[in-house]
């Protein structure tokens, strides 16, 4: 499982040319579950992105978490994550959740955020999207939990 966090002044997601969902500061996650991904693996990425201190105090200071300035959170599928590029020219997606499930998981990763009392918006899995953000920093993470190894 694989969360790109980028943490963002707004972001904003449009599906068909008409604005679906949009923030203002906070995290855009790109998430990604790929074949072996657990729940547990889940829960750890949702607990770990709610403390994780990557907004500036009044030091300028990386101390505060999301909760700490009542950010937002826009989380978008991104299959493409799960891509291999190893061999020849065109990715591989072998390693990528099948849909149905790689949606329930997707699902379940927003559920588990928003038990975190923390303001979630979403795009709509499997859709094409268009993703507008301001990277504010820029700051960018890449946060793994690979089948259920710490």
């Amino acid at each position: 499982m694989k969360v790109i966090l980028q943490r963002v002044k707004e972001a904003s997601v449009t599906i068909d040319n008409k604005l679906f969902s949009s923030i203002n500061k906070g995290y855009l996650l790109l998430f990604c579950a790929e074949k072996g991904d657990i729940k547990a693996d889940a829960d750890w990425l949702c607990n770990k992105i709610s403390v994780l201190r990557c907004f500036s105090d009044e030091n300028g200071k990386m101390n505060l978490s999301i909760k700490d300035i009542q950010g937002e959170i826009l989380v978008v599928s991104q299959f493409t994550l799960a891509a291999s590029v190893k061999k020849g020219t065109r990715p591989s997606f072998d390693n990528a959740m099948s849909p149905q499930e790689a949606n329930e998981m997707y699902e379940y990763f927003v559920s588990k955020i928003k038990e975190l009392n923390i303001s979630v918006k979403t795009g709509i899995f499997g859709a094409h999207m268009e993703v507008k953000l301001i990277n504010d920093g820029p700051v960018t993470f890449i946060i793994s939990k690979e089948n259920n190894k710490d």
